[in-house]
């Protein structure tokens, strides 16, 4: 895959370690594999390579995680596409971007 990063210290993700209980969804569920198990507990590896999809908050059984849905995904997805002529709207609400 290649090696797609967004602005660095821009991703709206938090993981709170005191309410993580090691279960690793986060892990699973991550398609950038941003999350690590460090011994029982999870922790944020690649922060900035987050797209903001939502998978991990809605995984956690522990409301550790989270996120603001839909701004990294939704700007990504319109970027790409506009850069291959396709129109799309940037986000659901259009206000990302």
């Amino acid at each position: 895959m290649i090696d797609f990063k967004y602005l660095g210290e821009t991703v709206s993700l938090i993981l709170n370690k005191e309410k993580c209980n090691g279960c690793g969804m986060c892990v699973k569920v991550c398609p950038h594999a941003v999350f690590e198990m460090n011994g029982s507990k999870a922790e944020l590896t690649l922060k900035d390579y987050c797209m903001e999809c939502g998978a991990c908050q809605l995984n956690c059984a522990q409301n550790a995680i989270k996120v603001t849905v839909g701004n990294g995904c939704g700007c990504a997805t319109g970027i790409i596409e506009g850069y291959f002529g396709v129109e799309s709207e940037c986000c659901s609400d259009s206000t990302c971007c």
